[in-house]
């Protein structure tokens, strides 16, 4: 009889903490509301911080008021004791000729800058040039052994020119297993592109472009091109990177194959395991001039400490960095980012507050990070990533945000990168819990799992997740949002026109932020490190 009364108060006892640990879990879930969301939105795309831009006044006002935030809620700093983590950088600004130059014995054949090509050079010295430099056109340009793939075997590219296809040879395919089909893997990526051609020695690379390969139109490539660029201060100057690295149009690869007397179904038959490297008949002359100086921006960091392992954390991040003040457009000259990515950091806001309103304090430390540089190319979180105030190793999980539309609640979570790893999972018992469902980036030929803060840590090997309401309006549905999408993306994106309108309904931000809480709450509760899908190309990880 004792020992039964035994086992009925341990029981009751157990029931008490699971309910006590319920109602805690449900106080902080339900917090989260819209008017704050809100507040946070239009304190953060306001005027005051001038676009938000690294290096600006902007800059200065922006990490301040995270920093503020922050220490509000009751966060710690999370670097030494500090919330500003100082990121170096180097801003290179490029001068490129105006012709690029080709010749085949007595012939020439001329780009011209812009309308054919782009080139930029991160080598940190005053000018590089190309003279009579042979080319030779590598297909795909990938090295890839989990799909049998060397598009370098058998040739030698040092000191040469390389000319490569954008995306991956997926994309061309019916064979959705290949390459992840028409899912762009990180091999189709330009950045993959530039860093291959390195490895191989290349003095140069020119990368082809076309819309539905890159993502996006020529007139972007031209816009990320022109002026100057920002990179993390190297070792070596980088010198271990090819002297030029540009893009040239579709129909500029079509004269230099025809120049070359190259077939041009030899751009079709790159898409074949059959394909070889072939070295063109033509050389290049080419220069760029370059001029450098050194800066510094900031990462804004904070963390709660974990109750029993302290040492293993989950990083929420959303980036505060955006694109400043430009020429007056209808009167306006701030790009305020409301929704890039400000939407974004009240989510994180949001979800920090949440996590303090717990009694009992997560088992596992979570870090919310606010990186400078993702419009730039991922800078911050790069760094961060190269000098992180949590082991990697220990690093359970990245669940970051952006750009999140203000049309209201989802019946959708859609996730780019749906099926790189086991955050997936996580993410679906939170979501039916919300009578919501999971669906796969529906363009997921433009490579967006690879343009964001989440690639730094995923890269790194740590599994990340970027997932959000997007397509399926709970009330109007899929048609309705997906020309919301797209007239957001044609009349607001990257534009003076993206600052808080009082039509914006940012309930769809609540409803992502309380499943996203929820999702780093049971991982901070749990002993499980999520592991990389065994399809995913980033599955060598930091934990294997």
């Amino acid at each position: 009889m004792k020992r039964n009364k035994f086992y009925i108060a341990f029981l009751l006892y157990v029931l008490g903490i699971a309910s006590c640990n319920s109602n805690d879990f449900e106080k902080a879930y339900n917090s989260i509301n819209t008017d704050e969301i809100t507040s946070y939105v239009k304190i953060i795309g306001g005027d005051d911080f001038m676009g938000r831009k690294p290096f600006t006044k902007g800059e200065d006002t922006t990490v301040a008021y995270i920093a503020s935030v922050f220490e509000q809620i009751g966060l710690k700093p999370a670097n030494k004791g500090s919330y500003f983590q100082e990121v170096p950088l180097v801003e290179v600004s490029n001068v490129a000729d105006k012709l690029m130059k080709f010749s085949s014995g007595k012939n020439t054949l001329t780009l011209n800058y812009q309308s054919d090509f782009v080139a930029v050079s991160r080598q940190l010295v005053d000018s590089v040039e190309l003279t009579k430099n042979q080319l030779v056109f590598v297909g795909y340009g990938i090295v890839a052994p989990e799909y049998q793939w060397n598009d370098y075997q058998g040739v030698d590219v040092k000191g040469k020119t390389v000319v490569v296809l954008v995306n991956d040879p997926g994309l061309v395919g019916e064979d959705k297993k290949f390459f992840k089909g028409k899912e762009m893997t990180y091999y189709g990526r330009w950045t993959y592109k530039y860093e291959e051609a390195a490895r191989q020695g290349a003095a140069a690379v020119l990368l082809v472009h076309n819309t539905l390969g890159a993502g996006y139109p020529w007139s972007v490539v031209v816009n990320g091109a022109v002026g100057s660029d920002l990179y993390l201060v190297p070792n070596d100057k980088y010198a271990s990177r090819c002297k030029v690295e540009a893009w040239i149009t579709g129909e500029a690869a079509r004269k230099l194959f025809q120049f070359a007397q190259l077939d041009t179904n030899l751009i079709h038959a790159a898409a074949k395991p059959a394909f070889k490297a072939v070295e063109m008949n033509c050389g290049l002359d080419f220069s760029l001039r370059s001029t450098f100086q050194y800066k510094t921006s900031k990462n804004v960091l904070a963390y709660i400490e974990g109750s029993e392992r302290p040492d293993e954390v989950i990083v929420y991040s959303a980036h505060w960095d955006h694109l400043g003040i430009v020429a007056p457009v209808n009167g306006d000259s701030i790009i305020n980012g409301a929704v890039d990515n400000g939407t974004s950091l009240a989510w994180m806001f949001s979800i920090a507050k949440a996590f303090m309103q717990l009694d009992q304090k997560p088992k596992r430390s979570i870090l919310f990070f606010a990186p400078t540089g993702e419009e730039t190319g991922l800078i911050g979180s790069s760094y961060y990533v190269e000098n992180p105030c949590f082991a990697l190793d220990k690093t359970v999980a990245n669940i970051n945000n952006d750009l999140m539309l203000p049309y209201g609640e989802m019946r959708d979570v859609m996730i780019t990168g749906f099926g790189q790893s086991e955050l997936d999972q996580w993410l679906e018992k939170a979501a039916k819990k919300q009578n919501r469902y999971l669906m796969p980036d529906p363009n997921p030929h433009t490579g967006m799992y690879f343009r964001s803060d989440h690639f730094s840590f995923a890269k790194a090997g740590i599994p990340s997740l970027f997932a959000r309401g997007n397509c399926d309006h709970l009330t109007k549905g899929k048609a309705w949002m997906q020309q919301k999408e797209l007239d957001w993306l044609a009349n607001n994106y990257h534009k003076t026109t993206d600052q808080y309108e009082t039509w914006w309904d940012l309930k769809g931000v609540e409803q992502d932020a309380k499943l996203l809480f929820e999702v780093g709450y049971e991982l901070s509760n749990s002993p499980v490190f999520p592991q990389w899908s065994k399809s995913s190309e980033f599955n060598k990880g930091v934990r294997k």
